[in-house]
């Protein structure tokens, strides 16, 4: 089988093409078979309001995209700007291959796998912040 296979929790919601999904009372698997379907957790979703990071401002544009309120063209460069912002900041290895890898999604129009790779970004940034140091 290919494509992107969805463990759900009971009750947990899940957009596919605009169409909110609410699984059952029991833990399922889902199989998404079509390509560049548009998929996002809503668990994993930010409010507009929760975008106030420069990493979270990049995940909410690559979520704009998968949930349909943003064009990919346009979201396409203003993710790879922003990818390539956060590549100044985070030199280490691990996150250069994360940024490299939401690079090449982007570019390949995979934008949830884009979302997956940059949302490994978020706990660096946190403790970038909390810390005040500058990244290795």
């Amino acid at each position: 089988m290919t494509g992107l296979v969805l463990k759900l929790n009971p009750g947990e919601r899940v957009l596919v093409n605009g169409a909110v999904i609410e699984n059952g009372d029991r833990r399922s698997r889902i199989a998404i078979l079509t390509p560049n379907a548009n998929i996002l957790r809503l668990r994993d979703a930010l409010h507009p309001s929760e975008a106030d990071t420069p990493v979270r401002r990049v995940c909410y544009i690559a979520q704009l995209v998968l949930s349909g309120d943003a064009d990919p063209r346009a979201a396409s460069k203003q993710l790879l700007s922003g990818i390539e912002q956060l590549s100044q900041v985070f030199r280490d290895d691990d996150s250069r291959e994360f940024l490299n890898g939401a690079t090449l999604a982007v570019v390949e129009g995979e934008f949830y796998r884009a979302l997956k790779l940059l949302r490994n970004m978020l706990p660096r940034e946190v403790r970038l912040f909390s810390t005040g140091a500058e990244p290795r």
